[in-house]
């Protein structure tokens, strides 16, 4: 039996009604979330290239230089891009209410803690992701 053949025999389904019920019943594969908070040129066109299928891309990253990626390679994917601009008072609230009754340890984001005399230098550090992700700033020292 040809290709063709085979094809012909491949019984007729209302696929889109298919769909639409698989994803009424939660059956609909879904892909990861990746947060792009580099603000790097070139690191979109390298996550989306390597991410899986129906990945959700959310940028809050700020790119302060122009960027390129392939449209092409995400729409293969039915990637979802998303951007966003900062954060609300109740995000705020619902973080701090986690980190306050330990659902959430933020410590691994810390890199180091200075005083106040150490803002300035601090800033300068910041400047080289591969040194530090953030620096608290501890009044008392």
């Amino acid at each position: 039996m040809s290709t063709m053949e085979k094809l012909r025999a491949v019984p007729f389904l209302p696929w889109s009604r298919v769909f639409q019920a698989a994803e009424k019943l939660g059956a609909v594969p879904r892909g990861p979330v990746v947060f792009e908070c580099v603000g790097v040129p070139g690191i979109l066109e390298q996550i989306i290239s390597e991410a899986p299928l129906m990945t959700r891309f959310v940028v809050v990253g700020v790119c302060m230089e122009p960027d390129t990626f392939r449209p092409a390679m995400a729409i293969n994917k039915e990637a979802e891009l998303r951007f966003a601009f900062c954060y609300d008072p109740a995000e705020f609230h619902t973080v701090l209410q986690m980190v306050a009754k330990g659902r959430v340890d933020p410590s691994p984001l810390v890199t180091d803690t200075v005083g106040l005399a150490g803002v300035a230098d601090a800033f300068e550090q910041l400047a080289d992701p591969e040194r530090h992700a953030k620096i608290l700033i501890d009044p008392s020292l």
